[in-house]
């Protein structure tokens, strides 16, 4: 049985430069390294809350 899966498209908008170490590896974590970089995740709970805890760093640019 396949179940649609919804996804969300992130994009790193702040710096990790002098950010808490947890924050940084937070953006690893969701795929982000780089100013601009946009990573597709699927939409989950603890995807929500990593954004959630770097929410100044990050850009939700689509849901679906």
């Amino acid at each position: 049985m396949a179940a649609n899966k919804s996804t969300i498209t992130v994009q790193q908008i702040g710096s990790p430069i002098r950010r808490q170490p947890d924050q940084r590896q937070t953006l690893i974590g969701l795929g982000l390294n780089k100013m601009r970089k946009t990573s597709v995740l699927e939409d989950t709970p603890s995807v929500r809350g990593m954004i959630n805890k770097v929410q100044h760093l990050v850009r939700i640019v689509e849901e679906s």
